[in-house]
């Protein structure tokens, strides 16, 4: 009996705590409408684009697993107060991204994030990707033997570097969910079935993939 009566508060307890994340994912998706962030960015998934017309004609990314992509904290954070990730413009590899992303206010930013998180793949497994301090196996095959510093920026001693043509990997390490990383690296047609990095399947072993998600949740 007394297992029983431990068992129920904490299962009440539960069903609050779940009911107050779906008030709150709704109250953020309300937000997230009545704010126009729809008209850029689709948050029904699975990816609807199948051609390079069908890309060009979005106006900013999808987001229909921006739960599993991104970490709750930064995503906040950047909400009420947004810089560019691309250095160049979404869609181009020759315009410069010109920054003025929509800003949220305070009570918008939570609710926002929350609703957002809501949304999530079940390609990405939790606690898949191990992250220390140090990857070397994982920093000699994303210098050295993947083609990642061509078009994605990257934090070196020197501050960084690597290409423009891809989203900057500099705060990587609070910006993504590195169990993504690795889902993307694994699958990439499911999230990006267009305009998509080189696929690596094939190319790199599965224990490779995991040391490369690794390393970049280390990026600063």
């Amino acid at each position: 009996m007394k297992t029983g009566a431990s068992v129920f508060p904490a299962l009440i307890l539960l069903v609050m705590t779940s009911s107050l994340a779906r008030a709150d994912a709704a109250a953020g998706q309300a937000a997230f409408e009545s704010s126009g962030c729809q008209s850029c960015h689709y948050t029904q998934g699975p990816a609807t684009e199948k051609t390079i017309a069908d890309q060009l004609a979005k106006k900013g990314p999808e987001l229909w697993y921006a739960g599993s992509k991104f970490q709750r904290p930064w995503l906040e954070t950047w909400l009420a107060d947004p810089q560019p990730i691309r250095p160049m413009k979404f869609n181009s590899v020759m315009e410069p991204n010109p920054g003025g992303h929509a800003v949220l206010s305070a009570d918008q930013a939570g609710p926002v994030a929350d609703y957002l998180m809501s949304l999530r793949s079940d390609m990405v497994v939790d606690g898949a990707v191990k992250v220390k301090k140090k990857n070397l196996k994982g920093k000699l095959i994303f210098i050295k033997k993947m083609p990642c510093s061509g078009c994605h920026q990257f934090p070196t001693k020197k501050k960084f570097s690597g290409g423009l043509s891809g989203p900057s990997l500099i705060g990587a390490g609070e910006r993504l969910n590195p169990d993504w990383i690795l889902a993307y690296l694994r699958e990439p047609k499911v999230f990006k079935p267009v305009k998509m990095m080189p696929v690596f399947v094939g190319v790199l072993s599965d224990k490779d993939m995991k040391n490369v998600a690794a390393h970049v949740a280390t990026f600063k």
